[in-house]
């Protein structure tokens, strides 16, 4: 049974000519809308005229509603729960103890108190979204997302694209969303929820996904648009940016790669502590902190912006970075138990292969060392003395390199720096203060303790910028 990759507004039904089927490549079968420019065109009215109504009500009936669809998919005895569960890691690729990981991950993150979080840490007083309000100067100010956004996902994590539908609802802003591949389900089932709980609400949402290849409906709904959020990877968002128009607003998140960095004070030696955290900057046990670490390379399949693709460990511990890395990879073998990895396709297969023959063939001339889940499990774990920041091939795949100081770490992660995003940190002990003020430096977005790698908050700034701010346009009235 095909899957309907389509959320329309209530009152906007496909005709039975509008539906086509994808299928092939050996992913499940999807069936999409494919509609004309007349009825394309005829969406997007339909959802700028609903946003006068989203412009009028109060914010906490948009939180309340969203809290409401979060709740039911956090509900083992919801159908929408069972209906997720069941489509998502079969169109993410994920296996099923995988998708109800993420799924809670990602729903616990939609429900009120996080998303109340969020709008104060933007807002001085969130009913700026409502009303106009003094401001600092003795006028008045009103912040509102724009008419029409669109977002553009990537597929890569399920529930992303979500999390973007749910940050423009929040600042009263219509959707449409074209989510990628592998977040068709949540993002749908999400949307539909969303229009059952508040079908007036619901008026301003669509959710729909179209292959690749008709890249004129992507095109017009970049033109129609008032604002554009973009996922994915560098070639995305540059054919994006080339075609968005004079006077559309562009939001991107491209490619990013997470690091890990293990000081001393975390592998029982060195100066800094034992006490069993894992905070930013403290230590915390060897084992602690390997384990964190091997499950945020776990998580998503090592697909997210945040997944650690290289760990730089400092030598001087009692754990020295050569046993750290057996310890890692014993954590993910550990992990194909809790959550076991997705199926590699032939591509990833041979690459992966490929990998761990050049790293074979290290090891027997003595350069490093190379741990694997042999033909069960991809995970894969390179000890590179001497080693560079470069990519993995993914799929739990990572390198171990060892460092004297973590402060020698920041020259080879400046060539990287554009595409750095999230750096997950323990046992900084004493040079925490030149660490950070480096990572800062090198334009770093995000710096956290090992166990907080995997699930940024909703209130971070991601890439930088606060994701409510980046979506509002502000209005001042002066002297009258």
């Amino acid at each position: 049974m095909p899957f309907e990759g389509w959320a329309l507004p209530p009152g906007f039904s496909l005709r039975e000519e509008e539906k086509a089927v994808l299928d092939g490549g050996g992913s499940p079968v999807l069936e999409f809308p494919y509609l004309t420019e007349d009825r394309f065109r005829a969406l997007v009215d339909r959802l700028r005229s609903s946003r006068d109504l989203l412009a009028e009500v109060p914010v906490g009936r948009i939180l309340m509603a969203v809290d409401r669809v979060a709740r039911r998919l956090l509900d083992p005895g919801d159908d929408i729960r069972r209906r997720a569960l069941e489509s998502v890691g079969m169109h993410a690729g994920y296996t099923a103890p995988m998708a109800e990981a993420v799924l809670d991950g990602m729903a616990r993150d939609w429900t009120r108190p996080p998303l109340e979080a969020l709008l104060h840490a933007e807002f001085r007083d969130p009913a700026v979204l409502d009303r106009m309000m003094p401001n600092r100067s003795g006028g008045e100010v009103r912040a509102l997302g724009l008419p029409l956004t669109f977002h553009l996902g990537a597929g890569t994590v399920p529930g992303v694209a979500v999390t973007s539908m749910i940050r423009a609802l929040l600042v009263k802003s219509a959707v449409l969303l074209k989510p990628g591949r592998g977040d068709v389900p949540l993002s749908v089932l999400f949307a539909r929820g969303f229009q059952e709980v508040d079908p007036e609400l619901g008026c301003s949402v669509a959710v729909a996904y179209w292959p690749r290849a008709l890249g004129d409906e992507t095109q017009a709904a970049i033109a129609m648009a008032d604002l554009v959020v973009v996922y994915g990877g560098n070639e995305t968002v540059e054919w994006v940016r080339s075609r968005a128009p004079a006077g559309v607003n562009l939001v991107e998140y491209a490619h990013r790669i997470g690091v890990g960095l293990v000081g001393t004070a975390a592998l029982g030696g060195g100066q800094g502590t034992q006490s069993g955290s894992t905070s930013l900057g403290e230590g915390g046990t060897s084992r602690e902190v390997v384990m964190a670490a091997a499950r945020s390379v776990a998580l998503f399949d090592q697909r997210g912006c945040v997944s650690p693709q290289v760990f730089f460990v400092e030598e001087g511990g009692r754990v020295g970075p050569e046993e750290w890395a057996e310890l890692l990879a014993e954590a993910l073998d550990g992990f194909e138990e809790e959550l076991p990895s997705g199926p590699l396709g032939p591509e990833d297969g041979a690459s992966l292969q490929q990998l761990r023959g050049a790293a074979e063939v290290n090891e027997s001339m003595g350069r490093g060392r190379v741990f694997h889940g042999g033909a069960y499990a991809p995970w894969t774990v390179l000890f590179e003395p001497g080693g560079h920041m470069q990519p993995s091939c993914l799929h739990r795949t990572v390198r171990v390199i060892p460092v004297q100081n973590l402060t020698d770490v920041l020259p080879e992660l400046g060539a990287w720096a554009t595409h750095l995003q999230t750096v997950g940190v323990a046992g900084l002990g004493p040079h925490r203060e030149e660490v950070l003020a480096g990572l800062i430096g090198l334009g770093v977005t995000r710096v956290t303790g090992m166990e907080g790698v995997p699930w940024p908050p909703p209130w971070w700034h991601h890439d930088g910028t606060g994701p409510l701010q980046a979506l509002v346009r502000w209005t001042d009235v002066e002297g009258i």
